[in-house]
């Protein structure tokens, strides 16, 4: 049984001002049709190698149909320079917002959106060991164009960093266990992890929380070197458990030395079983899901949408350069899983 299928041609139309695009989420209140995606606007170095630079900005999206969409302006939020003017130190580098995630609060029909903002050291600091910050930035409003950029739900420091967020349920105790890629440095080595970050407010700081999945730790190959949250599948698409959701996790293998320089291992797509109500991950598949058709190196899901009754169609970029679709069917997964999590 095929596992899924991958749509023909791309879901986004870059045109002719953009030559990389990723990323995308979108709005559920517009039955998908409108959204976000992350825009490359000027790409340094090779995406195989560590030490590339993207410079990105964020765009609103229009959809025709769930399998093409196009870019049709720039995304500003209200307070944007005055929350930068704030975050960035004197002779650092902001690069630009990155990977949108948008998610609705079902009370107040407020928009949010998550984002990541990275911000670098010059040369000489990074040779005195300064490190890249990359913050988790929000903003709020009743739609895309009426979005107020606040601080950051969570600061990156030195050790920590925060992006690519999945948004949990409320657990009983009336908070959410969501989830964010981090980063551990380990003497030369800087794995992403997983780890878990404390909202009581969606519109408030969070807390950073414990570490959920270590890709050095878990000795799994496909996802050895770094490991991203993915979109949670909703339980009406495949039910796992109580208190537990079908996750997407994105996974790059180890990196490589070659000489002096560090080759990237290949970004795939894999599953996991999230334990919400406390905050656990329960099983991470020991193999990959998706690796597009097309992908020299990265293949990275950012948004599920459910089409039908245990049918929905996953979003992903292919080597940070376009956005694919790929149809998930419920009973296909349901034959990865563990047993006692398949209902």
């Amino acid at each position: 049984m095929e596992k899924y299928f991958e749509h023909s041609g791309k879901v986004v139309e870059a045109g002719n001002k953009f030559e990389h695009v990723m990323a995308i989420s979108l709005d559920p209140r517009t039955q998908y049709q409108e959204g976000v995606i992350r825009c490359i606007t000027n790409r340094e170095g090779d995406v195989t190698v560590k030490g590339y630079v993207d410079r990105s900005e964020l765009y609103k999206l229009k959809g025709i149909s769930l399998e093409h969409f196009e870019i049709v302006g720039g995304l500003k939020f209200k307070n944007e320079k005055e929350i930068l003017n704030r975050l960035i130190p004197e002779g650092w580098d902001f690069i630009g917002f990155e990977d949108p995630d948008i998610w609705i609060d079902p009370v107040t029909d407020l928009m949010h959106l998550y984002f990541t903002i990275p911000v670098r050291p010059s040369a000489k600091m990074r040779d005195d060991g300064e490190r890249i910050k990359i913050h988790l930035g929000h903003a709020v409003g009743h739609d895309l164009d009426s979005l107020e950029m606040t601080m950051p739900v969570l600061m990156g420091t030195v050790q920590l960093s925060a992006k690519e967020v999945s948004i949990a349920p409320l657990n009983s105790k009336g908070f959410r266990y969501n989830l964010i890629e981090s980063r551990d440095r380990q003497t030369d080595t800087t794995y992403s992890i997983v780890k878990v970050a404390i909202a009581e407010d969606m519109g408030k700081p969070w807390k950073y929380g414990e570490i959920r999945f270590h890709s050095k730790e878990y000795n799994i190959s496909w996802i050895g070197g770094h490991a991203s949250p993915g979109p949670l599948l909703p339980k009406s698409f495949i039910d796992v458990g109580e208190g537990k959701l079908l996750g997407i996790i994105n996974g790059r293998e180890a990196n490589q030395k070659m000489g002096d320089k560090i080759k990237y291992g290949i970004f795939s797509i894999g599953l996991f079983i999230y334990d919400y109500e406390n905050g656990k991950i329960d099983w991470v598949s020991p193999e990959p899901l998706i690796r597009d058709s097309e992908a020299k190196i990265i293949t990275f899901a950012s948004q599920f949408v459910e089409t039908g009754e245990g049918e929905g169609i996953l979003y992903a970029h292919v080597d940070d350069s376009f956005v694919r679709a790929y149809t998930l069917k419920a009973e296909s997964l349901k034959s990865i899983l563990p047993a006692k999590f398949v209902l």
